[in-house]
């Protein structure tokens, strides 16, 4: 089981409208070269989307599964990566000021993957708040600068 947090300097919507893209989540999920949504429901309970992971000069593609979703604070996902193994993966998006808490929790469905995912997880975070800075500053009518740089901190939950 592997649990971090993340604090982003967002609002928590800003955080959700990267989470509700399906063409994001190779931006910020570790390890992720592609994905695509698999129907127009994402992220509602049972939606899919596919990804690509490059493995050296070969390719592995998955699927991530919609299992639990409460607009705007809850995000559980299955993830089904092939022959690397299945996970379930929580998402919580707290209020946190005017930033937002991140809470991932995940547990993989084969033991030996939890310190891969611990190390996974330390640049997962970062990575999402990258996004979610880079596309609240591209976002119409944003209140923030290109210029302001990623303003993160993460830790163990």
């Amino acid at each position: 089981m592997a649990i971090r947090h993340q604090v982003i300097e967002r609002r928590p919507d800003a955080v959700w409208a990267v989470l509700e893209d399906p063409e994001l989540y190779a931006d910020w999920v570790v390890g992720t070269s592609a994905s695509w949504p698999l129907d127009t429901r994402w992220p509602q309970v049972d939606a899919a989307l596919a990804y690509r992971v490059d493995l050296g000069p070969g390719t592995l593609e998955g699927r991530t599964v919609v299992r639990r979703v409460e607009p705007p604070r809850w995000l559980e996902l299955e993830v089904d990566s092939g022959r690397l193994g299945t996970a379930r993966i929580a998402i919580e998006v707290r209020p946190w000021g005017g930033q937002t808490l991140v809470l991932v929790d995940e547990h993989p469905h084969t033991a030996p993957l939890d310190l891969l995912i611990q190390l996974r997880h330390r640049s997962m975070l970062p990575r999402l708040a990258r996004t979610v800075e880079r596309v609240a500053v591209a976002a119409p009518g944003s209140s923030s600068s290109a210029t302001e740089g990623d303003r993160t901190t993460s830790g163990r939950a």
